[in-house]
């Protein structure tokens, strides 16, 4: 191949080149990229140049480096695992969740006390510094090794109300959804889904490559009055997780117009 010639930066230059190489499919998706020997004599650069251009592509999310095996091209196969977001109650009063049999937890959960942020305040219609229950857990998938940290904030004034949630804030979601339902509350939910780069925390406990995004899923549990009672955050991987929802249409109210 002919010497590159282009403006900006020559690391740059190979980067861009590379990256090229893997959209048209000539660095196949999941294969090894050609060693820097190779990569250096292919574009006729140096190593330090050509170790800039994968470090530039690593932080673009299109090589994945692998301690010990070398730099792959980033996979764009489908997810590992399909989280399926619903729930279904039984006739006994218990709460399911499709995927509720999937995770196992890694950790003993840590129960503790938090107060509100601005965001979490916003979702629960409270003010910033409200007292809260919180309980964290990190979960896995034994089939697919598919990590996800979870979280659920339950608000002072909520387990007031509720001796059991008083007792054992740290019950599972499916438990709590339980004891707010015997407690009187008519049970709906809404949920948010966002995108966002990892905390070096997230990234860690996560176990995500280099530039992978986690998607984050807001869930607010409502009772009587629509009034928020739990928020529930629960963090995975974009890399491994896809998501899916069950849609189903509501009856629309039709106003009766004046005789």
């Amino acid at each position: 191949m002919t010497e590159i010639q282009r403006p900006g930066a020559l690391y740059q230059q190979v980067a861009a080149a590379i990256r090229e190489a893997i959209l048209s499919g000539e660095f196949t998706s999941d294969s090894l990229l050609p060693s820097e020997a190779q990569l250096m004599a292919r574009y006729k650069v140096s190593r330090p140049t050509v170790r800039n251009a994968v470090a530039a592509l690593r932080a673009e999310g299109l090589i994945d480096v692998r301690h010990g095996k070398g730099s792959f091209v980033r996979s764009d196969s489908q997810p590992a695992l399909t989280i399926e977001r619903r729930i279904s109650r039984t006739s006994d009063g218990q709460f399911v969740m499709p995927n509720g049999d999937v995770w196992t937890e890694a950790e003993q959960p840590t129960t503790y006390r938090t107060r509100t942020t601005a965001a979490t305040g916003r979702l629960l219609a409270l003010d910033e510094e409200e007292a809260l229950f919180g309980c964290d857990r990190l979960l896995t998938d034994p089939e697919t090794g598919t990590r996800a940290m979870h979280r659920t904030l339950i608000p002072f004034e909520v387990t007031e109300g509720s001796p059991a949630l008083a007792e054992e804030p740290g019950k599972t979601p499916a438990e709590v959804y339980r004891t707010l339902a015997q407690d009187g509350h008519k049970l709906w939910w809404s949920e948010t889904v966002r995108a966002h780069m990892p905390l070096p925390d997230e990234r860690s406990t996560l176990q995500l490559p280099d530039a992978t995004p986690i998607l984050h899923l807001s869930r607010v549990t409502h009772g009587v009055g629509d009034r928020p009672l739990i928020l529930e955050e629960f963090r995975v991987g974009a890399d491994r997780a896809e998501l899916a929802y069950r849609i189903t249409a509501d009856k629309q109210t039709t106003r009766r117009r004046p005789a």
